[in-house]
């Protein structure tokens, strides 16, 4: 069954509905009129970038594999943090002034402790928090459950991770019931007590909410009640959650609503629901869901929320920022529509800095945790990189890719190309990839004598390598065609033997939520020297 209301939303009309979110430029209307997408902003590299420049933005806020998005309002700043996953240092803090820019701030979680999903960042009497659900991973001592750390200033430094004995929930969200009792509410939709500290739990896990149902006949992945975030607003505590699965067919993923006067229940429906989802495969975002109401720097409300890039689920989920509308009732609705057009930024707001960051890096200052992640280290991986005189020096481990831990990092651009000069000692393999996961990826490797191309998660051919021990390797990748290309010098070069399609590089085929990063890696013996690499965007 699709209502009037989610006709409106499937055509873009949403925010003229809610009264919020309509385009705001003469350039937006033209686009708006002609069918031409409308163009986002040029930052480093040219990156897009969500600030038009114009008083209005075009989603995403923050671009690339930003998925289960939790924002934390602190006087007037904001912070904002993603679930990372397998890649370590994990769970960057991202700072704003006004929800539209946003810079890195610090990576908080160092120790490998399993694939982290869904995280919740607050702040409780002058402390942050951070709530980490993990999935059990390879690496010894990683485990299912969820975790805490914290820090006295958000920059860190935080805490060691304190297991607090979850196994069998996700999507932590952190509440404050009316007599001052701290409380995670969980998947499911289940709550546990925190001890007065957070550091603990106390009794067990119980269920707290019936969610509301979709009809049958819509497609959806699975029921899967999830991401549950509490706010306290007029009198009533409000739960916001998804559910539908996060991925699977686009139109599954929604957000939905309750409300209580009490943190104990009983919860009532939002009569709206579901709030946001994704009604034809021709809207411009994907799986929408699992938002966190937030209020503006002038005190209206907004929210951020994940989905997918329609055609570029290559990407990963990535972040959503759309205006929120309280209405007599007492119950808030979303605007946007679809979210493929530009809306007025946040009033008041003030943008501090350039967003996002350089991707190029001439290894002159340290960038690991804010950049360069390893994918599922070892407890020591760390001890692989040293930083010396604009080289980045990796010693080799594994004997390829697959068992081996590359350096990888999130790309916020649909068509993009990485460039790198490479060293390597003899008996090392060293090369730059697009890379998934241990078993999906594609690229192009060398060592002295030989040249090593990688696809599907596989080695496929070594022919001889003309170049030696020192190589300049560029892979571009263009609207999911990649091509590799080689040179002596960094000036003339030579197209690869190989071409690749990756369209099909992503959680729907392979799972694990995770989305198709540039890497770098050393495998066999000795080590590889990285220098001067470099990250081009084609708008």
């Amino acid at each position: 069954m699709v209502t009037r209301r989610d006709a409106m939303k499937s055509a873009g009309l949403g925010s003229l509905l809610l009264g919020a979110g309509a385009p705001a430029s003469a350039a937006a209307a033209a686009a708006c009129t002609t069918g031409a997408p409308p163009a986002w902003g040029t930052g480093f590299e040219g990156q897009r970038k969500p600030d038009l420049g114009n008083g209005t933005f075009l989603n995403p806020v923050v671009a690339g594999d930003r998925p289960d998005p939790s924002i934390l309002k602190d006087g007037d700043d904001y912070y904002m943090t993603f679930s990372t996953f397998d890649a370590y240092p994990g769970l960057v803090i991202w700072h704003s002034k006004d929800l539209v820019n946003w810079r890195p701030v610090t990576a908080t979680l160092h120790r490998n402790i399993g694939s982290v999903w869904a995280p919740e960042l607050c702040k409780h009497k002058g402390r942050y928090y951070l709530y980490i659900p993990t999935k059990k991973t390879a690496v010894p001592g990683s485990k299912t459950t969820s975790w805490v750390i914290w820090a006295d200033k958000v920059e860190g430094p935080w805490s060691d991770p304190i297991d607090l004995d979850l196994p069998r929930h996700i999507d932590p969200g952190h509440a404050v019931g009316e007599d001052g009792s701290r409380w995670l509410f969980l998947s499911g939709v289940d709550r546990v007590r925190l001890a007065d500290d957070g550091l603990s739990t106390v009794g067990k896990p119980e269920k707290v909410y019936e969610p509301w149902r979709y009809p049958d006949d819509w497609e959806v992945e699975a029921f899967s009640p999830e991401g549950p975030k509490v706010l306290r607003h007029n009198g009533y505590y409000y739960l916001i959650l998804a559910v539908g699965g996060t991925s699977g067919p686009p139109t599954g993923h929604m957000v939905i609503a309750a409300r209580s006067k009490s943190i104990n229940g009983p919860w009532e429906h939002h009569p709206r629901n579901p709030l946001v989802r994704t009604t034809d495969v021709a809207e411009k975002w994907w799986s929408r869901g699992h938002a966190t109401l937030v209020q503006g720097p002038a005190g209206d409300w907004w929210s951020v929320y994940h989905g997918y890039e329609n055609g570029y689920w290559t990407l990963g989920r990535q972040c959503l920022l759309a205006p929120v509308t309280w209405s007599a009732d007492g119950w808030f609705d979303f605007g946007g529509g679809d979210l493929s057009q530009p809306i007025r930024k946040p009033a008041k707001g003030n943008a501090q800095g350039a967003h996002g960051m350089p991707l190029s890096d001439d290894f002159s200052t340290d960038k690991y945790g804010i950049q360069w992640n390893f994918f599922n280290p070892a407890p020591d991986e760390a001890k692989r990189l040293a930083r010396r005189d604009g080289t980045l020096h990796l010693k080799a481990s594994g004997k390829m890719p697959s068992d081996s831990s590359p350096l990888v990092f999130v790309v916020p651009d649909q068509d993009y190309e990485v460039e790198c000069e490479i060293e390597v000692d003899p008996g090392t393999r060293a090369g730059l990839l697009l890379f998934y996961d241990h078993k999906l990826y594609c690229g192009m490797g060398f060592e002295e004598k030989n040249l090593v191309l990688h696809r599907y998660g596989t080695e496929h051919g070594q022919p001889a390598n003309p170049f030696g021990k020192r190589l300049f390797l560029r892979i571009r990748n263009r609207k999911h065609v990649v091509s590799i290309h080689l040179s002596g010098d960094g000036k003339t070069w030579t197209r690869g033997p190989r071409g690749y399609e990756v369209s099909g590089y992503h959680h729907n085929v392979r799972g694990g939520f995770m989305s198709l990063k540039p890497a770098l890696y050393a495998a066999g013996a000795g080590e590889a020297r990285f220098r001067n690499f470099r990250y081009r965007a084609f708008g």
